[in-house]
C-alpha cells in the first residue's frame, strides 16, 4: 500500500489487487498451507517457489476457486474468491488458470482452439487477435495443425495462448514451460512475460525453474513447511539467501561455518587455510563445477578447468 501526494493536498492510496489473508487449507487430515498472508499489485509478476509438495499448485487452485477455503479469504479487487460450494461453474471471467494438464480440443487446429474464446461477431478482429496470440507463443508454423498432432510443449503453448485470448486481469500459471524444450524456452519466456507486462496483466507463476523467475518476476514468495518463509524481489533473495532452501533454488551452494555461499563465491587459490579434496568435476558449458569435500561436507566451486579426483585444493571466499 503506497500513499502518493497528488499535489492537491490529498493522498491517493493504491490497494493491492490480490489479497491473501490468513489462508489455511488441507486435504482430508493433511494440512498443506497454514496462515498465508501476501498481496499482489496490478500488473505484477509474482513467482511462487518451493519443493514438490509445498503447496504451490494447491495455492493457485485456491486462488482460482477450485477448492473451498477452510480458513481465511482471497480477494481480487472487491470480489471475494469462493469455491465450488458457492459457484456452480469454477472460476471467474477476469481470471484464467493454465494447469499442468491441458484442456484443449484435440481434433481442431491451433487457430481454432485459440479463436474459440473470441467473439464471432467481429471476424476480422478475431482473426487478427488469434494471429497475434499465435505469434506470442511462437506457433506460427503450426496455426493450421490439429492439436492432437502437437508435442506436449506445443500443446502447453496453445494452452497459454488460449488463456490470454480474452485478456484476463489475472493469469495463474502452473509450471508454464515445463514441457517445452530448451531450444524454445528462453525466447518464449521473453515473449509471454513481455506481453503480460504490456497488457498490465497480473501474473502468478508456480515454478521449479529459476529461469522462469530471474529477469521476469517482480516479487517472489517461498513456500516451506506450509508457510510463506520469504517474500522479496528475486535479486534480494538471490543476493541474501536466508536458508539453504532459497539458495538451492538459484544454484549449487556450500555451507561453510553456517554461512551460505554460491559456487561462484568460492575460488581456488595457491595458499589458504581452507582446504578441500576434489570428489568430481562437471563441465557446465562456461566452466567446470568442482565438487569437493571440506570438513566432511560437500562444497561446490566454479573453476576454469577440470581437476583430478582426490587432489587437495586450497580455496578462498570471494563474495
Amino acid at each position: 500500500m503506497k500513499p502518493l501526494d497528488d499535489s492537491s493536498g490529498f493522498f491517493m492510496v493504491f490497494l493491492p489487487m490480490l489479497q491473501i489473508k490468513n489462508l489455511s487449507f488441507g486435504y482430508a487430515k493433511t494440512e498443506v498451507l497454514n496462515q498465508l498472508n501476501f498481496n499482489v499489485n496490478t500488473g505484477e509478476n509474482l513467482a511462487i517457489i518451493g519443493e514438490s509438495g509445498s503447496g504451490k499448485s494447491t495455492l493457485l487452485k485456491l486462488i482460482y476457486g477450485e477448492y473451498d477455503l477452510e480458513e481465511g479469504e482471497i480477494l481480487w479487487k472487491d470480489t471475494k474468491i469462493l469455491g465450488p460450494k458457492f459457484n456452480l461453474i469454477i472460476g471467474y471471467d477476469f481470471m484464467k488458470y493454465v494447469s499442468q494438464e491441458f484442456d484443449l480440443m484435440p481434433y481442431t487446429t491451433v487457430e481454432e482452439n485459440i479463436g474459440k474464446f473470441l467473439s464471432r461477431f467481429y471476424p476480422e478482429e478475431k482473426k487478427e487477435r488469434t494471429k497475434a496470440l499465435i505469434s506470442v507463443v511462437e506457433l506460427e508454423a503450426f496455426a493450421q495443425t490439429k492439436v492432437k498432432h502437437l508435442s506436449g510443449g506445443q500443446k502447453q503453448r496453445v494452452a497459454i495462448a488460449r488463456a490470454l485470448a480474452k485478456e484476463p486481469e489475472i493469469l495463474l500459471l502452473d509450471e508454464p514451460f515445463s514441457h517445452i524444450d530448451n531450444f524454445k524456452k528462453q525466447s518464449l519466456r521473453r515473449s509471454v512475460f513481455n506481453y503480460l507486462k504490456g497488457k498490465n496483466i497480473t501474473c502468478l507463476v508456480a515454478s521449479h525453474d529459476k529461469n522462469d523467475v530471474l529477469g521476469f518476476a517482480d516479487q517472489m514468495i517461498v513456500l516451506d513447511n506450509k508457510k510463506v518463509v520469504a517474500k522479496d524481489t528475486p535479486k534480494n533473495l538471490f543476493n541474501n539467501p536466508k536458508s539453504p532452501l532459497i539458495a538451492s533454488f538459484f544454484g549449487e551452494y556450500s555451507l561453510i561455518k553456517n554461512d551460505i555461499f554460491y559456487a561462484h563465491q568460492l575460488q581456488i587459490t595457491d595458499h589458504s587455510d581452507f582446504k578441500a579434496t576434489v570428489v568430481s568435476s562437471y563441465f557446465n558449458g562456461q566452466n567446470w563445477m568442482i565438487e569437493a569435500n571440506y570438513n566432511n561436507q560437500t562444497i561446490f566451486i566454479e573453476h576454469d578447468k577440470k581437476i583430478e579426483k582426490g587432489l587437495e585444493i586450497p580455496f578462498k571466499i570471494v563474495s
